[in-house]
């Protein structure tokens, strides 16, 4: 092939990629609103939330407190809000707050736990980001000395996004919950997954939940909503819950045009959660078998997939970039960690794909 030909072969190689679909497994938060969401948020019945009286809001608050069992729940723009809402119901300036330290409202929320609630973060690090009341009991402070910070709060993750999507078994969460409460302490759920959890677990989320005193919850993960997290507790800490949202800037007025396609997320897509599950193990052991690429299948139980590409002899940037390259996204979350994640916008297919890329990759490397 002369010089010519050669170019215009690249070029055509080139055009074919930019017109491939992009496989984006950044996260599950990229998911797109359904024909049906889109329908239901032009149609939706509004009022202003900040009143209490956006109808549609009010019907996804209603729901979500019956499908986990509580007396109430709250409208939040964002599951990072969300967590920081329930924080600050539960604290005060100077306590201190209990975490797995990779787990997202103490690594990835801005230190808001700090900045904002005025906390500090007491963290432990366990492999597999579940925490037991045996790891978590050494690090309390409770009636201590008065000049040492006191423990007011647990947060839990379930799934641990950073450990891989790691599942609380329900007898550790709720043993936790209650040694917790018989020291005076309340433990809130930072549930962005937990109808994956549930899924996993194939137990109802309000059974996964009973003991947290507040539990949050991602409409926008893998439930595919475009916007919004829901916090759930008792009445009380519900009305509390709505001035500190409030306080944050997080009234949204006519929100129902947004809460309308939660709703549809909460009664339709649990039950898809599976097709990711599958996708996510598919995915793993397929990664396992290319050459310098190491997956702890042990982790791989929900719908995040870390892998490691030390042996490759590139980094997880360069590897990231390439694929990127390639219409396939997804994260760097180390020098040589990447994090993949599927979701109801990927098919089967798509995950072929993305091996197939990063097979050939690593075949020129």
């Amino acid at each position: 092939m002369n010089p010519t030909s050669a170019t215009a072969a690249a070029r055509d190689t080139d055009d074919a990629r930019k017109t491939l679909a992009v496989v984006d497994l950044r996260s599950d938060t990229v998911t797109r609103p359904t024909p049906e969401m889109r329908r239901a948020m032009a149609e939706a019945e509004v009022g202003d939330d900040v009143y209490a009286d956006d109808p549609t809001v009010n019907r996804l608050q209603a729901r979500a407190a019956e499908i986990f069992g509580r007396e109430a729940a709250l409208y939040v723009p964002s599951g990072s809000m969300g967590n920081l809402v329930a924080m600050l119901c539960h604290t005060h300036p100077g306590n201190e707050v209990i975490f797995e330290e990779r787990g997202h409202s103490c690594l990835f929320e801005m230190a808001s736990v700090s900045a904002i609630a005025g906390c500090m973060p007491r963290t432990t690090y366990v492999d597999d980001g579940i925490l037991s009341w045996d790891v978590i009991e050494p690090l309390l402070r409770v009636k201590t000395v008065y000049y040492r910070a006191q423990t007011a709060l647990i947060v839990l993750e379930n799934t641990h996004n950073m450990a891989g999507g790691t599942v609380y078994p329900q007898h550790v969460s709720d043993n936790i919950c209650d040694h917790a409460h018989a020291v005076g302490v309340p433990v809130h759920l930072d549930g962005a997954r937990i109808f994956n959890a549930a899924t996993v677990l194939g137990r109802p989320v309000d059974q996964l939940t009973r003991k947290f005193d507040s539990v949050m919850f991602c409409l926008s993960k893998g439930l595919g909503a475009p916007v919004g997290s829901m916090l759930v507790g008792s009445r009380e800490f519900i009305d509390a819950a709505r001035i500190k949202r409030k306080l944050l800037g997080g009234g949204m007025r006519q929100a129902g045009v947004l809460a309308a396609a939660g709703l549809i997320a909460l009664e339709k897509s649990p039950a898809r959660l599976h097709i990711d599950h599958e996708n996510a193990r598919f995915l793993a052991e397929q990664l396992s078998k290319l050459p310098g690429v190491h997956v702890d299948l042990k982790k791989v139980q929900t719908n995040i997939v870390f892998f490691d590409v030390a042996g490759t002899g590139r980094t997880a940037a360069q590897i990231v970039a390439e694929l990127g390259k390639r219409n396939v996204l997804c994260g760097a979350t180390g020098p040589t960690a990447i994090r993949m994640l599927t979701h109801c916008d990927v098919d089967r297919a798509g995950i072929e794909r993305a091996i197939a890329e990063l097979r050939t990759i690593l075949a020129a490397a």
